[in-house]
């Protein structure tokens, strides 16, 4: 098993199978639509709790999950459905569906950055009162709002009050142990609102004003953790801190260090360490550090009493978490902790991904970044867990934009050539899901190449099908605007041209109705007034052959879109461009491989082009080759069709056999095979002996140089007798007949060999 290659669970896969088919399993659905229940179905916590949140998972990260207003209500009947433990985020969550399952007993309710939550559920929030035990409204910034008011008091300071939504209170809320208010941007009387809750052992208040910090003496002897990430502190907040002497974890970090003039000193990390004994986390990233904290003399060992860091030498054990992110601190010789953040190398950078992911984005893509130097200019030496850190950021903030620069810049690196071994499957298709979701939600520049440039580190079209009509939607809109970044337009075509290679036709056929034809035609002929032939130009033609091959539908977009026009032009404006002519002729043949289309390319124009391209020697024998081809399926259809009175068609077939004596049968190939039978239809034939010879030379020259993939191709589609049938025809030229008897032999001598076994 690869690394990271954790199968799913049973759980997982039914209750991803149940979310995706509601009606099908679980639910029905009324004539106007809304979800219920089926009749007698009861589901525990277990299940219930793992719905709904794997539903709001599938929400954010699933553009192809389809969400069911009604969602919540399913949930409404405690006596049907049990919940015990919810976790919602981002914009997935409205007052309403809080409000369908206020019936619920809830244990848990952690809300992060549920910015559609107005005052109203706070109301419902009550309902909750007797049974919550952990609370979280980190960043649901508009929960505390105050509703129906243009204009507002004001504080002392002249800014505007926002206080707390006079109508609630924590009062009820006796079993309340875990609470967290971070982040919610607007000031809150934090000190009236928390005073009902004398139990609290966990209170998060990250970003909140904080004048007076003795209120939280109140839970002196019960609060365990105390985070105040990007609070102002000073001296009095401090004292107050160090009294709550049964504190085991406390985060005073910040954001950065410009934002706040407080400076951590010796004497307060000393007093910190010595007051709290119980401490076994300590967060202090982002701080400015004075610098009579150091420890000159380097140690190498854990003991905290040889740290470098002078006031943890008062430790009585190594922290089990010491955040020093961004802070002189993380560049010294021996910390006194089982886990490190900080910027000093690549343990201290996973460290910090993995520590402010959720709720500090802004620290987390710095973090990244970080990351993303360590995987591009050294070695990063823990592949999978980077991966899967950044695999999470991305899921979690899939609209934050920073998050997504840094994340898809690292992805680029982590999934290239050099780390690719034993990266699972499962893993490899969680990086394309990320990808694919930042190019749905981003279309700034940097967003779009990193994303681009990564997709092009995976095996195309192969590890990419999974999500094949997806990603060739994401790439054709990147290619829409005519002001597209050029490198941008470069590697999406360069995407769209493989993704399109060795596919079947029903995906070619489900690409073109999506605009792949028209798109790429467009990027064509914005080159053509820009007068430009370069690779944007070269693979957009690569691209039209992959994708009318064997796909008639595509082809005949190709005719209705002024296709033949584009290639006219191209032809007189680019000369001499070898690789250009040599796609665009490939395209051609594709087209003349289907009868109804073949009418469309007899025109005095088109046939003297085809014939003055007989004589070409760009890209060896291919521009001649592929021009032959379009002929000889023209030639096929007889002469009776044959209304070209500018062109004699005895002549063009003389041009024909002679370009074909020219070509050098050893001639290796730019052309790829996956059938035989556009070839094949013209052997048993006898109205155009020429058609019939350039299809035994195309066979002649694929087995003889390329032995092991054509001839059993050719065996396997029924070649031999074809063949065969092509010996016995009296209107076949000996040269075809001498060439049909090689290939035969080629073929009978390829099948009889006996299969080296000693490789």
């Amino acid at each position: 098993m690869c690394a990271g290659d954790r199968p799913e669970s049973l759980a997982e896969i039914c209750t991803a199978r149940c979310l995706r088919n509601l009606g099908g399993t679980m639910c029905r659905t009324s004539a106007e639509g809304s979800l219920s229940l089926s009749g007698g179905v009861f589901l525990p916590s277990e299940i219930c709790d793992r719905l709904l949140n794997t539903y709001v998972e599938l929400v954010l990260t699933d553009s192809t999950f389809q969400k069911h207003d009604g969602f919540f209500t399913l949930f409404s009947d405690p006596y049907s459905t049990r919940l015990k433990r919810v976790q919602l985020r981002n914009d997935v969550v409205r007052d309403r569906d809080l409000e369908a399952i206020a019936k619920q007993d809830l244990i848990e309710l952690h809300l992060i950055y549920c910015n559609k939550l107005t005052s109203g559920s706070l109301k419902t929030l009550t309902h909750f009162r007797h049974t919550l035990v952990s609370l979280s409204l980190y960043g649901c910034s508009n929960i505390f709002r105050r509703r129906g008011l243009n204009t507002q008091a004001l504080d002392d300071q002249g800014n505007p009050s926002r206080r707390a939504e006079p109508d609630f209170t924590f009062q009820g809320f006796d079993r309340l142990r875990l609470l967290n208010l971070g982040g919610l941007a607007l000031p809150v009387d934090v000190e009236a609102l928390l005073h009902p809750l004398p139990t609290l052992v966990s209170l998060d208040l990250s970003g909140i004003r904080i004048p007076r910090a003795k209120f939280l003496l109140q839970w002196k002897d019960t609060l365990a953790s105390l985070v105040l990430y990007n609070v102002e502190l000073s001296e009095e907040h401090i004292h107050t801190i160090v009294k709550l002497s049964n504190l085991r974890h406390l985060d005073i970090s910040r954001e950065n260090q410009r934002s706040f003039s407080f400076k951590l000193s010796r004497n307060t990390l000393t007093g910190i360490v010595q007051d709290l004994s119980h401490l076994v986390s300590l967060d202090i990233s982002c701080n400015v550090i004075v610098d009579d904290c150091i420890v000159s003399q380097p140690i190498s060992h854990i003991e905290p009493s040889d740290s470098s860091i002078f006031p943890f030498r008062d430790l009585k054990r190594p922290l089990q978490f010491l955040g020093l992110y961004d802070t002189s601190l993380c560049n010294l010789t021996h910390i006194p902790a089982y886990k490190v953040t900080g910027t000093r190398n690549e343990d201290q950078i996973l460290n910090a991904i993995e520590a402010y992911t959720e709720l500090r984005p802004e620290v987390a893509h710095r973090a990244i970044n970080h990351l993303f130097d360590i995987a591009r200019i050294q070695h990063c030496s823990q592949l999978i867990r980077a991966l899967q850190l950044v695999i999470a950021a991305l899921k979690f903030h899939k609209y934050n934009k920073n998050i997504q620069v840094t994340g898809s810049a690292a992805l680029f690196y982590l999934t290239n050539t050099e780390y690719r071994t034993n990266q699972s499957v499962r893993l490899r298709r969680e990086v394309i899901q990320v990808v694919l979701n930042g190019m749905e939600e981003y279309q700034e520049v940097t967003v779009q190449r990193n994303c681009c440039l990564t997709l092009c580190n995976f095996s195309i079209p192969e590890e990419l099908e999974f999500q094949y009509l997806r990603v060739n939607q994401l790439l054709l809109r990147i290619l829409e605007p005519a002001w597209q970044d050029e490198s941008i337009q470069r590697i999406a075509v360069h995407l769209c041209n493989a993704l399109v290679c060795q596919v079947d036709n029903d995906h070619k056929e489900a690409v073109g109705k999506m605009g792949f034809v028209t798109t790429m035609l467009n990027l064509i002929q914005k080159k053509l007034q820009d007068k430009m032939c370069d690779q944007v130009m070269e693979f957009s033609w690569s691209a039209l052959w992959n994708i009318t091959d064997e796909t008639p539908d595509n082809c005949e977009m190709f005719l209705d879109s002024k296709g033949m026009s584009l290639f006219l032009q191209c032809l007189e404006t680019f000369p001499d461009k070898q690789e250009l002519h040599r796609n665009m002729l490939g395209l051609l043949g594709n087209v003349a491989e289907v009868k109804a289309l073949r009418p469309q390319l007899l025109t005095p124009q088109f046939i003297t082009v085809f014939s003055n391209l007989l004589d070409s020697k760009a890209d060896g024998i291919e521009v001649s080759y592929n021009a032959c081809g379009v002929l000889s399926h023209i030639m096929f259809d007889g002469p009776e069709v044959w209304t070209v009175e500018e062109s004699c068609r005895d002549e063009v077939m003389d041009r024909m056999r002679a370009a074909i004596r020219s070509w050098d049968v050893n001639s290796r190939r730019n052309i790829n095979y996956r059938s035989f039978e556009p070839i094949l239809r013209l052997l048993p034939q006898s109205i155009a002996p020429v058609s019939q010879y350039w299809a035994t030379w195309a066979l002649y020259n694929l087995v003889f140089v390329y032995p092991d993939k054509y001839c059993p191709l050719l065996i396997r589609e029924g070649g031999m007798a074809l063949l065969q049938g092509v010996l016995e025809m009296d209107t076949s030229q000996a040269e075809t007949k001498d060439m049909a008897r090689k290939v035969m032999e080629y073929c009978r001598n390829f099948r009889e060999e006996p299969m080296d076994t000693t490789k």
